[in-house]
């Protein structure tokens, strides 16, 4: 029985494959030819096949979410680094405070009264 669940499983996977090859095929034939126009700025609108336009903004958008995403990393290593660095510098100040208490003279206990 399980080899008829990974049998179907295999199947299944490889017509997925097969349908995103044909529509990716499809994609490019029916698209490698139609003309758009793209505007960046004003009076600017260059004619650029719709195929190149769809390649050219999808790149665009792999690099925009790689930039924010290494600029929310940055952002979180410089608050971490500030925090180790308080956490440093607060421990150095209570070495600190240790030391100078026990530079410190104490005075010898009075003598208690005798009755």
């Amino acid at each position: 029985m399980n080899n008829l669940f990974l049998r179907i499983k295999i199947w299944f996977k490889v017509t997925l494959v097969a349908a995103l090859f044909v529509y990716v095929v499809l994609f490019t034939y029916y698209n490698a030819s139609e003309k758009a126009h793209f505007w960046y700025w004003f009076r600017h609108q260059p004619e650029t096949t719709l195929l190149v336009l769809v390649l050219v903004s999808f790149i665009a958008g792999i690099i925009a979410s790689m930039l924010i995403r290494t600029t929310f990393r940055t952002v979180r290593q410089i608050q971490e680094m500030q925090q180790r660095s308080r956490t440093d510098r607060l421990g150095r100040e209570i070495e600190d405070i240790k030391t100078k208490a026990a530079m410190l003279q104490t005075k010898p206990p009075a003598n208690p009264p005798t009755a």
